[in-house]
C-alpha cells in the first residue's frame, strides 16, 4: 500500500488552532457554556470557509477534502486538550474542558484526544494529500473510518450513561456532525474503486485449493480469532456482572477499570461483544472458505476500530485520572499488557495479511469458478 504525501496546506492551516485556542482561552464570554458552543461553531464555520476559498479544485474533485481539513483542525485542538490535561502546557483549552465538554478531562477522554491528535491527524493529512495529487486513499480511509466510528460508539453513550451525564452542555450537540459525517464518508470511501490485482484466474484457483493446514499464517490467524472471540465474550460477561468466580477474580484482580462509574469501559466491552465478536466469527469463516471478498475491506475497518479502542482502554486503565481503586494492580501489569496488546495486534496482522496477498479472498468469474475439465 502506497502512503501518499502529506497535505502541507492543511497542516499549516490546522496549526492555526494553537494561537486561536490560546486567544479564546482569555475571552471572558467563553465562561458560559452556550458561549463556548456558539464560538466553537463559529470558528469551525470560518475555518471551512477558508478551506473552501483556498482549495476549491480539491473540494470539487472530492468533497471529503474539506471534511479532512476541518477534522485536522479539531485534531490539533484535541491534542492541545490532552497535553493540557496531563500538565504539559497551560492556558490553551481550559475554557472548553470546563464549560464545553468536561468529560474530556477523564482518563478515557484524554486518551481519545491523544489518538485523535496523532493517528487521526496524520491520516487526515495523508488522505488530503492523496486527494490533492489525485491518488488513491481507500485503505487509509477504511482504517480511519473504523477508528473514528469506534471512538464515537463508546464516547457518546459513555457521556450519557456515566457519572458525567449531568454535565451535558450545549457543546455536546456539536458532536452530531461527528455522527452523520462518518456515514457519508464511509459510503464515499467504500464506493471508491479498489486497487487492481494482477493475478490470473489460474493463480487464484491454485491458491484457493489450499486447505487451512497448508497456509500456516492463516492457521495462526484462525487460532487467534478463536481465542480473541472467547476473550471478547468473557469480558462482555464480566461487565454484565456474571456471578462466576472467574469473572469476579478478573474484574477485581486484573481489570478493575471495568468497574469505573464513568461507564466508558463497560460500553467498550459491550461494543466488543456485539460488534467485534461476530466479526471474529465471520473472519474465521473467511479464512477457511475461499472467495470472501468482503474480508480485506472489513479487516481494515476493524483494525482501525480495535487499535483506537485498545489504545484508549489500556491508557485509561493506567492513567492517574482514573481513581486508584480502578487502576490495574501492579502485580497484574504483565498479564494485562500481554492480553490487551495481543488483542490489539491481531486485527492489524489480519488486515496486513489481506493487503499483502488477497488472492484467497478474490471471487472468480463464473466461467472459471470450477477447475477446467479435460475435453474428450
Amino acid at each position: 500500500m502506497d502512503i501518499p504525501p502529506l497535505a502541507g496546506k492543511i497542516a499549516a492551516l490546522s496549526l492555526g488552532a494553537i494561537p486561536v485556542s490560546y486567544a479564546l482561552n482569555h475571552v471572558s464570554v467563553l465562561s458560559h457554556p452556550l458561549g463556548v458552543a456558539l464560538m466553537s461553531a463559529l470558528i469551525l464555520g470560518l475555518f471551512f470557509v477558508a478551506i473552501y476559498s483556498l482549495s476549491r479544485g480539491e473540494i470539487y474533485y472530492d468533497p471529503l477534502y474539506a471534511v479532512f481539513a476541518v477534522f485536522a483542525f479539531t485534531s490539533v485542538v484535541d491534542l492541545l486538550i490532552a497535553l493540557q490535561e496531563d500538565g504539559y502546557m497551560v492556558g490553551f483549552m481550559e475554557f472548553y474542558t470546563k464549560e464545553g465538554e468536561p468529560y474530556l478531562r477523564t482518563a478515557h477522554g484524554v486518551f481519545i484526544c491523544y489518538w485523535d491528535g496523532t493517528v487521526h491527524y496524520l491520516l487526515y493529512l495523508a488522505m488530503a494529500g492523496a486527494i490533492r495529487r489525485r491518488k488513491r486513499y481507500r485503505n487509509l480511509g477504511l482504517y480511519w473510518l473504523g477508528s473514528f466510528i469506534m471512538s464515537i460508539l463508546v464516547f457518546l453513550p459513555g457521556n450519557i450513561l456515566g457519572k458525567y451525564s449531568s454535565e451535558i452542555r450545549p457543546s455536546f450537540f456539536l458532536t452530531i456532525p461527528y455522527v452523520l459525517v462518518p456515514c457519508w464518508a464511509g459510503l464515499s470511501v467504500f464506493n471508491q474503486s479498489q486497487a487492481p490485482t494482477c493475478c490470473s484466474p489460474h493463480v487464484v484457483q491454485e491458491e484457493q485449493r489450499k486447505g487451512l493446514l497448508q497456509r500456516p499464517a492463516d492457521l495462526a490467524l484462525f487460532i487467534y480469532l478463536i481465542f480473541a472471540g472467547f476473550f471478547t465474550l468473557f469480558r462482555g460477561l464480566v461487565v454484565l456482572d456474571c456471578p462466576t468466580d472467574a469473572c469476579f477474580v478478573y474484574i477485581y484482580q486484573y481489570e478493575p477499570y471495568l468497574r469505573d462509574p464513568v461507564a466508558y469501559p463497560k460500553v467498550q466491552m459491550l461494543v466488543y461483544m456485539f460488534y467485534a465478536l461476530p466479526f471474529y466469527g465471520l473472519a474465521a469463516y473467511a479464512l477457511i472458505f475461499p472467495g470472501c471478498s468482503w474480508l480485506p475491506d472489513w479487516a481494515l475497518v476493524f483494525a482501525g476500530a480495535i487499535g483506537q479502542a485498545q489504545f484508549s482502554h489500556m491508557g485509561a486503565s493506567m492513567h492517574l485520572r482514573t481513581p486508584f481503586t480502578y487502576r490495574v494492580p501492579e502485580d497484574a501489569w504483565v498479564c494485562f499488557f500481554i492480553c490487551n496488546l495481543l488483542y490489539a495486534l491481531g486485527p492489524h496482522l489480519l488486515a496486513f495479511r489481506c493487503l499483502l496477498w488477497p488472492v484467497f479472498f478474490q471471487r472468480l468469474p463464473p466461467s472459471t469458478s470450477a477447475p477446467n475439465k479435460k475435453q474428450h
